[in-house]
């Protein structure tokens, strides 16, 4: 069994809620959240462990050595949580909403407790742990980069010893409290801005011919990007293409000199992503200029698909086996749409990210909306097995590495157990609507 324990994590779920709800009250946006570090610093008073403050935005990285670490060849694995909120007016009717018009609307709250519940649970058996635990509390998950600005400031080498492998989870308000959902592989899009400027000549709308019109060029844009979507690339490795921002001309009888055009695209593979930064731009220029306008585009990668390493994802599901239990823990079978900063993260080391059911007890499908509405309600019952989760995966994975072996004693026996009882493929279900459900944890 792991050496993290439902019952300890179960005395530790009022200090959790008080917690989480402290930081619903107050939520702030963006790189710089004072009072949210600050809140959790305090939880740090007394506690055996090395923190360091982000210098470019207000983060926290906090390193636990573990007491059975391999002197000659010590190791690490990560765990993060992200802590910014959303600038969303809150509509919860919860006695613990914000006032200040931003709004948890994604759950971080959920995920920094959860990770600083880890952190405790980690703290009481430190002196078990075959390796150190790096805990990553990151702001600007939501359009501001800060999985890359943690990066640069060195949270990957702030134990001075190498990670092995780097875990995360996200809580979902419409999806069933306690159920897991995961995949190997490709598993949350690549995200990538295009802003298009169209460059016509004006004039009067009673005499087009005399002009170029950019936003008839325009509007043949939007129709032929989502041709191209589909006609050139594969239907199993996708691409998702949204014009956002269409804004162009001033009055209905002016024919203005430019169009301007927003694209959002996504993509699930490095290959496919390549791609459509390589061919997009000349396909917008070609378009246009075959109608006689001018094109200026700028294509932006904002973030890569989330890839979840295959030996990573086994011991994964593994785990949410043995916590929330084998009917509780999904494969599921084909990506997500939404992004997701962690994916910087797994660019650099193997590890895994997956989903957690948040949604609050006693309610049916149509009164659960969807991360990021203004009526996003997460619960916090399941906070204790939230933060054992995280714990038992950066303790069953030290023991892993360090007895050289395929799988853990906790995780051998969740999946020896869940055979027995004939839930599916051992260890887990597979559950082919998780996979297909729009209510993703950050769909930016």
């Amino acid at each position: 069994m792991s050496i993290i324990s439902a019952a300890a994590a179960a005395t530790l779920l009022p200090e959790l809620q008080r917690l989480r709800r402290d930081l619903h009250r107050e939520p702030e946006l963006g790189l710089d959240l004072p009072k949210t570090q600050a809140r959790v610093a305090a939880g740090l008073d007394g506690l055996d462990v090395e923190v360091t403050y982000g210098q470019s935005l207000s983060s926290l990285t906090v390193v636990l050595r573990g007491g059975k670490r391999d002197p000659e060849k010590p190791v690490a694995v990560l765990l993060r949580g992200d802590m910014d909120a959303l600038p969303v007016t809150e509509a919860t009717g919860f006695d613990f909403a914000s006032t200040n018009g931003a709004m948890h609307a994604c759950g971080h709250d959920l995920h920094t407790t959860g990770l600083y519940g880890a952190l405790r649970l980690l703290h009481d058996v430190r002196d078990e742990l075959a390796g150190d635990v790096i805990f990553m509390f990151q702001p600007g998950e939501e359009g501001y980069d800060g999985a890359g600005h943690m990066l640069r400031e060195g949270v990957l080498e702030a134990a001075g010893v190498p990670v092995i492998a780097a875990f995360g989870v996200h809580v979902s308000a419409d999806q069933p409290l306690g159920n897991l959902y995961c995949r190997p592989g490709s598993y949350m899009s690549a995200f990538s801005i295009m802003n298009i400027t169209v460059r016509g000549k004006g004039g009067h709308a009673s005499r087009p011919h005399t002009g170029r019109d950019p936003i008839q060029a325009g509007a043949m844009l939007v129709g032929q990007l989502q041709e191209y979507a589909t006609r050139r690339f594969d239907a199993f490795d996708p691409v998702i293409i949204t014009v956002g921002q269409f804004h162009a001309g001033t009055a209905p009888n002016v024919i203005p000199d430019t169009a301007e055009l927003t694209v959002g695209i996504r993509c699930f593979s490095q290959a496919t992503t390549a791609r459509t930064e390589a061919e997009l731009p000349n396909l917008v220029s070609t378009l246009v200029s075959a109608h006689g306008l001018e094109a200026d585009v700028d294509y932006r990668s904002v973030l890569p698909p989330v890839i979840n390493d295959e030996t990573e994802t086994a011991f994964y599901l593994d785990t949410a086996a043995e916590v929330f239990g084998p009917s509780r823990t999904h494969l599921v079978t084909v990506p997500k749409p939404g992004s997701e900063d962690f994916s910087r993260i797994l660019q650099q080391v193997p590890g895994t990210y997956g989903h957690l059911g948040a949604a609050l007890p006693g309610t049916v499908a149509e009164e659960q909306d969807s991360n990021h509405s203004p009526r996003a309600r997460h619960t916090d019952e399941g906070l204790a097995d939230h933060a054992r989760f995280l714990a038992a995966l950066a303790a069953g994975r030290l023991h892993q590495h360090a007895a050289a072996a395929p799988a853990w004693p906790g995780a051998g026996a969740a999946v020896d157990a869940g055979a027995a009882a004939g839930d599916g493929a051992g260890a887990r279900s597979t559950d082919p609507e998780a996979g297909e459900t729009e209510t993703e944890g950050n769909l930016r």
